[in-house]
């Protein structure tokens, strides 16, 4: 992280999560029992522990098979409908799997014994991490996302490449809300059809529900802070927080971890608990993001440098710039935030600023302060002793990203 005052970090510094797994030199060893016939274990010491028992690689795999019938369907209907295919398979290829991994190990530490259908379960998690990522990047007019571009610019583009008629953008909008919306009927899908019992998807489904609910009404909440910020009653740090914790924290840690729990039937003491280790973890890993938003490198984000900006999210981190920074450099912020073609001096220069004001230490300090919590309540947790060890070292994977 640069010094309050200090240039960017350079690329060569950058990267978004860090393969070896801090800490994994100091997992159990093979008495603990975390071997599987799966596949490695966190015994392996370079081991990413979205890797244990295979897990990665057996979410890669349901994706493709599930993709692979949906193709089928669409092309009973018209070969017409196959972009909409390709472009999920393109968005899906990438992403760190963290929202299956905690499904997963939500599962193992309320007892789940490892089961192809626990997989499929928590596979449900990425379709809907897609669909919320196709519409955020409608919302939020974004040109790229993990690299390539938006969902809506790559339907706009083949309207222009094939001079069809109306509006291009328009034409992109619609067919990325669409594929959207596929994606979370694609979530629910994959979900019902997991190979779980009856009695395991009810008690699932009411977080999953939940989880649906309040993403939606999280994203019209950051919209609502980007649209009105500076006429919204109460206190600015504290929106920005409401809105990092239903948009982004809830569904990214808690709910995964809490679905997986309920569908191997985890009591309310057991819920809780987990509850208590994934919301403050959530908070921290999207901190960390508002960060990389701003300061991360592009190779490793899929994002421009300094996108944050100009899209004009008003993050926790820009909450407490505006409020800890002189009032002339306040000003420039509040001026030029939201500047769709602010060019990397103009970036640099808002860099400079948040840095300069204190913000950057502050939301460090917060990250710190909500994992160390997070950690404090899984060592209290009544959870299975497997999945222990993973669960630790996905606090890693979730909050110690580097620029």
């Amino acid at each position: 992280m640069s010094s309050p005052g200090s240039p960017p970090p350079s690329p060569s510094q950058a990267t978004e999560t860090t393969e070896h797994v801090p800490g994994a030199e100091n997992v159990p060893g093979p008495e603990s029992g975390l071997r599987n016939a799966q596949g490695p274990t966190l015994v392996d010491r370079d081991l990413h522990p979205v890797d244990v028992e295979e897990l990665r690689t057996r979410v890669h795999r349901t994706i493709d098979e599930f993709l692979d019938r949906q193709e089928r369907i669409l092309a009973d209907m018209t070969e017409d409908c196959l972009p909409m295919i390709e472009a999920v398979r393109d968005l899906m290829r990438g992403g760190k799997r963290l929202r299956p991994a905690f499904c997963y190990w939500g599962w193992r530490a309320a007892g789940g014994q490892e089961c192809p259908e626990a997989v499929r379960a928590a596979t449900s998690m990425e379709f809907f991490q897609a669909a919320a990522l196709i519409h955020d990047d409608v919302m939020d007019d974004s040109d790229t996302r993990r690299g390539l571009p938006a969902v809506h610019r790559r339907f706009a583009e083949r309207h222009r490449l094939l001079e069809w008629s109306g509006q291009s953008d328009r034409f992109g909008l619609a067919g990325a809300v669409l594929t959207g919306d596929l994606c979370l009927a694609w979530s629910e899908e994959l979900f019902s059809t997991s190979g779980l019992s009856p009695q395991a998807l009810e008690r699932g489904r009411k977080v999953f529900d939940r989880m649906r609910t309040e993403l939606m009404a999280g994203q019209y909440l950051d919209m609502l802070e980007q649209a009105g910020a500076e006429n919204l009653a109460g206190d600015p740090v504290r929106r920005a927080q409401r809105v990092l914790k239903y948009k982004s924290a809830k569904y990214t840690i808690e709910h995964p971890l809490l679905i997986g729990a309920r569908l191997a039937g985890a009591d309310d003491a057991t819920a809780a608990a987990l509850s208590a280790f994934g919301l403050p973890l959530g908070e921290a890993f999207q901190l960390r993001d508002d960060l990389l938003g701003v300061f991360g490198n592009p190779a490793c984000t899929g994002k421009p440098a300094g996108d944050d900006l100009r899209e004009g999210k008003r993050t926790v981190l820009i909450a407490l710039t505006l409020r800890l920074a002189r009032p002339d450099r306040a000003a420039v912020l509040r001026s030029r935030l939201g500047e769709a073609d602010l060019d990397p001096r103009g970036v640099a220069e808002l860099q400079e600023i948040i840095t300069e004001s204190g913000a950057v230490d502050r939301v460090e300090s917060m990250i710190t302060e909500l994992t160390d919590r997070s950690c404090l309540a899984l060592d209290r947790a009544p959870v299975d002793g497997q999945a222990l060890p993973v669960l630790r070292s996905l606090v890693d994977v979730a909050t110690v990203r580097r620029f």
